[in-house]
């Protein structure tokens, strides 16, 4: 919600699009069920344009998880905190949540350019194979022969 200088919440009811749609058929605004305070109640804290809240009050959710050593680097590499010494004793859960699936987001898509290289890799090696020459067929017929080649000496051996 936004505040203006006095303390009064910005959002008006006739910019809403329920409030719109009911003055366009000529109805009037639903019940209003928003937070915004009646006139004359002061505004939450840190509320005001310019204002924040001090470090310590940052998170409003209960912080009732003690992070890792694991997690405190899944914070860091998600660009949630700078430091390890940003990170407070204990957040909520939810935080660690959304951290864990934007590492993991950013994995995927590490992982999907790794492959992305590695198809290229794949086929500058074939290339380079056909010029030799070389393929696949002409490497399984050389194997087979010379295991045919052991066996026959292995059945030597072995008549001996």
């Amino acid at each position: 919600q936004e505040w203006d200088l006095s303390g009064r919440c910005r959002r008006s009811r006739s910019s809403s699009p329920c409030c719109r749609r009911a003055s366009a058929q000529g109805g009037s605004c639903p019940p209003r069920r928003s937070a915004c305070p009646r006139r004359g109640e002061p505004p939450p804290a840190g509320s005001l344009p310019g204002a924040r809240a001090p470090p310590e009050q940052a998170h409003r959710v209960v912080a009732s998880y003690k992070p890792s050593k694991f997690d405190k680097k899944i914070l860091i590499w998600t660009g949630r905190f700078k430091t390890e010494e940003e990170i407070p004793q204990r957040i909520p859960p939810e935080m660690l949540d959304r951290a864990r699936n934007k590492a993991r987001v950013k994995a995927c898509y590490i992982m999907i350019g790794l492959s992305i290289i590695a198809c290229f890799a794949v086929i500058a090696s074939a290339k380079k194979a056909a010029a030799r020459h070389e393929s696949l067929t002409s490497w399984n017929l050389a194997k087979k022969a010379k295991w045919r080649k052991e066996a026959a000496l292995a059945a030597e051996a072995k008549t001996k």
